[in-house]
């Protein structure tokens, strides 16, 4: 059976790492590379950072700071934000990222989802999904919407569909982003996590919601996910307490979650 992984998010304006709510109100944290350093140091298994403003201002990704962020990680690092193409997609690789998550521009123009995967393989392209319960109506038959530009733009797709039809153009990977829960620390959206993870074939990475180890364990075990993207739980000025990654796998393997093991320094 493989481990369950714990990815850390990284919600990136200007080289530094923010956090929201329902994606508004996003307050400072660090400099990007500075939290990846000591993330990386507390072995988290992937870290993925997206530029959140890149799309809405039609702009591309800022590359000089994925590439510092990537002289500190040597862990899986995927990278998503202002991609409009097949040659963006090789920049960010060139820059030091193992994956590209798409999103907004997937579903503007489908076929770079296809692209990619033909170009890099479809284990480099991440499928990312923002995510509303806006109740069931003809043509959204889950009661799940997708949305853009960092939920500001309701796309009229139903998400079950769209998920679907990301595999089919060659999506290695799902990930399932809660507008409704995100940074609400109430836990993941365990109904369309486990939906999604019913409807594909690849891993599905549950994100948005998660405050506690029992909200994390959850996710990965009801909702079906083979990961989860944690932020607030380990670095949000909103949380009275910050988790480190060691507590954190020792919390899930208690609850009988299978992860990878924190090693212990020499």
């Amino acid at each position: 059976m493989l481990t369950k992984r714990l990815i850390a998010c990284f919600d990136v304006v200007d080289g530094r790492v923010t956090k929201a709510q329902q994606f508004q109100d996003n307050i400072d944290v660090a400099p990007a590379e500075e939290l990846g350093q000591r993330l990386y140091d507390d072995q988290i298994d992937e870290i993925v950072f997206y530029d959140i403003t890149a799309s809405a201002a039609r702009r591309k990704i800022d590359l000089e700071t994925v590439r510092r962020v990537a002289r500190h990680v040597f862990v899986p690092f995927t990278v998503g934000g202002g991609i409009r193409s097949v040659d963006d997609m090789y920049e960010v690789l060139k820059a030091g990222a193992e994956k590209i998550s798409v999103d907004s521009m997937a579903v503007r123009h489908p076929d770079i989802i296809r692209g990619g995967a033909e170009a890099f393989g479809r284990q480099c392209v991440v499928l990312s999904t923002q995510v509303k319960r806006v109740g069931e109506r003809p043509g959204l038959p889950s009661g799940y919407e997708v949305f853009i530009d960092g939920a500001r733009e309701a796309t009229g797709l139903d998400a079950l569909d769209w998920v679907r039809r990301g595999e089919d153009l060659g999506a290695g990977e799902i990930v399932v982003n809660s507008i409704d829960r995100d940074g609400t620390a109430t836990g993941y959206d365990l109904e369309i996590t486990r939906a999604v993870a019913d409807v594909v074939n690849v891993p599905v990475v549950a994100s948005g919601g998660a405050g506690t180890v029992d909200h994390i364990a959850a996710g990965l075990v009801e909702g079906g996910a083979h990961a989860a993207i944690i932020s607030s739980i380990l670095y949000s000025p909103r949380f009275d307490r910050n988790v480190g990654v060691r507590e954190l796998k020792a919390g899930l393997v208690e609850r009988g979650v299978r992860v990878r093991p924190y090693l212990e320094a020499a």
